[in-house]
């Protein structure tokens, strides 16, 4: 394959130039990851990997702004320098505000981003995978989809 077969108008949009071997406008079921560098699935891996991340994003969705430790309580085992570290990682990424008030004490409130909101929809998706494909006590002992339904 080669670059004039895949084009892309954004980092959203790949589109087949009709010879490769799969992707979404093909039809088949694969991704383009060894034809793009950097590889934007690896690349988002790198923003919202890590074992506390996705919880924390998590734990923001639910509310407009959360203070920090708001924020703690709802990570259940996350430590401060974690929660601290992942946070300014999430902020410096673009998917948490920090806004902190000009008041004593001070008072600092986080909240997704519109970039970290777009992101639920698919966190959503991947945990219905995970309910589906995987072993229960991979999920916490939370039963399959398919459990649920029966």
């Amino acid at each position: 394959m080669t670059d004039d077969d895949v084009l892309t108008d954004t980092a959203d949009d790949i589109v087949c130039g009709g010879e490769c071997e799969s992707c979404d406008a093909c039809g088949k079921n694969s991704c383009h990851c060894s034809e793009l560098s950097p590889c934007p699935l690896t690349a988002v891996l790198d923003v919202i990997g890590g074992k506390w991340k996705i919880p924390i994003l998590c734990a923001l969705s639910g509310s407009e702004a959360t203070r920090y430790n708001e924020l703690k309580r709802r990570v259940p085992f996350i430590t401060n320098t974690m929660l601290a570290n992942s946070l300014r990682e999430l902020e410096g990424d673009g998917l948490v505000l920090r806004r902190q008030y000009a008041e004593m004490p001070v008072r600092v409130e986080y909240s997704l981003t519109d970039t970290g909101l777009s992101l639920l929809p698919i966190l959503n998706e991947m945990q219905i995978w995970g309910l589906t494909h995987l072993p229960v006590e991979a999920t916490g002992g939370v039963p399959s989809v398919d459990e649920h339904e029966a």
